[in-house]
């Protein structure tokens, strides 16, 4: 039998995936924490879209509430990670405690709405 060969499009993906993952572990805890965030924000939404084409959409504001509340959480926490990010210089001056206040504040006006939408 001989030795499988690697395609180079193979070689060219575990290239670029060693160099992400080498880049990533440079990366801040706050900002991998934050990311984890958004992923678990975005989860929560498919799992939902995933529930509702199963089971159906009979209270239909409830699906919507729940999908707009954690796709808006994720944007917001997107944003917080952009502002929180010391290597970008348009928030250079900007404190991290006003950004995560500026991230709660606009969490809460969401959410807000959010319960006004459910009724």
């Amino acid at each position: 039998m001989g030795k499988a060969s690697t395609s180079p499009a193979t070689k060219d993906a575990l290239a670029l995936f060693n160099s992400l993952r080498s880049a990533y572990s440079a990366t801040p805890t706050t900002l991998k924490i934050i990311d984890l965030y958004v992923g678990f924000a975005v989860s929560t939404a498919l799992i939902q879209v995933v529930y509702m084409a199963i089971v159906g959409s009979f209270p239909f504001n409830s699906f919507l509430s729940g999908v707009l509340s954690c796709t808006g959480t994720a944007v917001l926490a997107v944003c917080l990670r952009i502002q929180v990010n010391k290597e970008n210089k348009e928030f250079k001056d900007l404190p991290p405690e006003r950004a995560f206040a500026d991230f709660v504040l606009c969490n809460l006006v969401l959410h807000l709405v959010i319960m006004n939408f459910l009724g």
